[in-house]
């Protein structure tokens, strides 16, 4: 029986998962990348097992999995202000990963991605705790972890798109017509 799995015993079963997946981001913070890679896949992996246990009735396949995934995300994230922490933290939270991942540890680049990720996810725990009141999204459905950064992505686009005036005749966006003569 490994140490974490030691650990564990200690924790409510519903809680185990999400420790280790939280295991594995501290230990990403703490340089330990492989390792940290494993701890998040065994805890989202256990994660999703619990998930699928809890919707027996589901049969559906990728894509349908993907749709619940999405509204589960959109249905966990109502506040306003939660929205807009979410919209700027994701992408730290992305963006510090990738760094904390790609740079040699301990380096100031990974200095600047460990802060990133940090910050980022303190203001995820700030929307879900002071705005939303719920936890996040990943606790219940793990695919939140790549819904989320695509659902807060189409909600900057779909706000840009939606104020941006109509054009007033379609364009005429084929390149394959020679252009007219004047």
């Amino acid at each position: 029986m490994s140490l974490l799995d030691k650990l564990n015993t200690f924790l409510p079963a519903d809680k185990r998962d999400v420790v280790t997946a939280g295991a594995g981001m501290v230990a990403l913070l703490a340089g330990r990348k492989l390792t940290a890679l494993a701890l998040f896949g065994k805890g989202m992996a256990g994660l999703e097992r619990t998930w699928r246990e809890k919707h027996p009735d589901f049969a559906g396949g990728l894509t349908d999995r993907w749709d619940e995934a999405l509204k589960f995300y959109e249905a966990t994230h109502r506040d306003p202000t939660n929205r807009k922490l979410h919209i700027v933290g994701i992408p730290f939270i992305v963006a510090g990963t990738a760094g904390l991942l790609l740079f040699p540890a301990y380096r100031p680049m990974w200095g600047a991605s460990a802060a990133a990720f940090v910050g980022g996810w303190i203001l995820n725990f700030i929307g879900h705790g002071v705005y939303e009141k719920n936890a996040p999204a990943f606790q219940d459905d793990p695919l939140s972890f790549i819904a989320g950064p695509v659902w807060d992505f189409r909600q900057v686009f779909r706000k840009k798109d939606a104020t941006a005036p109509a054009p007033a005749t379609e364009p005429d966006n084929d390149w394959t017509k020679a252009p007219a003569s004047a």
